[in-house]
């Protein structure tokens, strides 16, 4: 019965986000039906929602909120752009297609999908009239660099979800998910890109080269860099503050100044001062930054809210023995059988994030179980949550619809990269559970 409950939530969801219902509003209906169906009383049921919504926001809404602000300063000041040229100039063009996968990683970290896909499309177009090469040779490596970050490394709200829902440790998942990524993102971006140079674009309309600024309203390359990868260097220092430096006032600083917020807010500061109050732009302008950035990711919020509350009917429910006891059945490894559930919900229902949310709500039992990495349990999720994107996926038809392409010709691109993704993560993922 418990089986049949799960099956039936997971494919009234997919029926409802198939006729366009909001994930926020269907996941939590979705909680609701399944609480009710799993044995909760109406009281009960009503503490597993308050209870769902404040242990996966307490730990979330600041980070998702500051991420947002950080990336949507560095889009208005200029400085992802200046990232970008940097390392295309500094690569050259022979080497266009690894300059064009390190800026998405390095635009990929502070930046959300859709702000650095936005950011990116009009130098990709830029790059193509200037060099004559295929758009896609370009552009794969650019859109896998994006994926990759997107699903395996925090601060993304995938990744960072992931790490609160099953207990993991930032730092851990930031390093685990970097091993992962770089061999994911070559593989499915230059290397990819070289076999998709047949493929032809039907035009070359939709950007035009007057989107980007004028270089020397761009800011400098170095504030660039360090204020983008500075909640990055922040969370490793605290990493390995706590594995090798001895008690005292300079590991409590370093471990302090690691923790997610917290590098995430100094990295805030920063870039304010450094991208706005130096450059005297007023308060008011620096203060709209905030608020559209924050506006824009408020869906995201609500979603993830939602998931919170499916996670925790699961687990107030009492599904946790009979979800351990089916995954023994299976003979499945627990990672592989995460990796398993969250591809399927993946390719039903279309969203990574919703599919990574449910799917960690299903799996999470199995950590008291089966004495499984929960770093590598979120990246196993994580690369899950990338396989087999298609036509109930908005990021395949953004894809599409930029680069003017056919359907099938998005399936074989964009499809194949996505997939091949997933595939790489687990493999590493199987691989690190060796040595973790």
């Amino acid at each position: 019965m418990i089986i049949f409950t799960i099956l039936l939530a997971i494919t009234l969801q997919i029926v409802l986000t198939t006729k366009k219902w909001s994930p926020f509003l269907s996941l939590l209906i979705v909680a609701l039906i399944a609480g009710l169906l799993l044995g909760l009383n109406p009281s009960q049921l009503v503490q597993s929602v308050e209870k769902g919504v404040g242990s996966t926001m307490g730990g979330l809404a600041l980070i998702i909120c500051l991420g947002a602000i950080l990336g949507k300063i560095l889009e208005e000041a200029g400085a992802a752009e200046k990232i970008a040229i940097t390392l295309i100039d500094s690569f050259g063009l022979r080497n266009i297609q690894w300059a064009v996968m390190l800026t998405g990683l390095l635009i990929g970290i502070p930046l959300y999908y859709n702000a650095g896909f936005i950011i990116l499309v009009p130098l990709v177009f830029m790059l193509v009239r200037k060099t004559g090469l295929p758009l896609l040779y370009i552009a794969i490596p650019m859109a896998a660099s994006l994926s990759t970050t997107h699903c395996f490394l925090p601060p993304h709200p995938g990744p960072v979800v992931l790490v609160n829902v099953l207990g993991a440790d930032m730092g851990k998942t930031l390093l685990y998910g970097f091993v992962i990524a770089i061999p994911a993102v070559i593989i499915a971006g230059p290397l990819l890109g070289k076999r998709l140079k047949h493929i032809q674009s039907q035009g070359l309309n939709l950007f035009g080269a007057g989107k980007l600024k004028d270089p020397a309203d761009l800011p400098a390359a170095f504030p660039s860099f360090l204020i983008a990868l500075l909640p990055v260097i922040l969370i490793a220092l605290s990493v390995a503050a706590s594995g090798f430096l001895p008690e005292g006032w300079l590991k409590t600083v370093l471990l302090f100044t690691g923790d997610t917020t917290i590098a995430l807010l100094i990295s805030v500061l920063l870039a304010l001062f450094q991208f706005g109050v130096r450059k005297k732009i007023p308060v008011e302008e620096l203060t709209g930054w905030m608020h559209n950035s924050i506006s824009g990711i408020a869906v995201i919020l609500l979603i993830i809210t939602s998931g919170g509350v499916f996670k925790q009917v699961l687990i107030d429910s009492g599904t946790a023995d009979y979800i351990s006891s089916f995954s023994g059945k299976l003979h499945m490894p627990p990672l592989l059988f995460a990796w398993v559930v969250t591809a399927l919900l993946r390719v039903m229902i279309g969203s990574a994030t919703v599919a990574g949310i449910t799917a960690a709500g299903v799996v999470s039992p199995l950590l008291a179980t089966s004495g499984v990495s929960p770093e590598l349990m979120v990246l196993a999720v994580g690369a899950g949550s990338v396989f087999g994107s298609h036509v109930n996926d908005s990021g395949f038809w953004m894809y599409k619809e930029f680069f003017n392409l056919t359907l099938k010709q998005t399936f074989l691109s964009w499809t194949v990269m996505e997939t091949i993704i997933s595939i790489v993560g687990l493999l590493g993922v199987l691989l690190l559970q060796w040595y973790v």
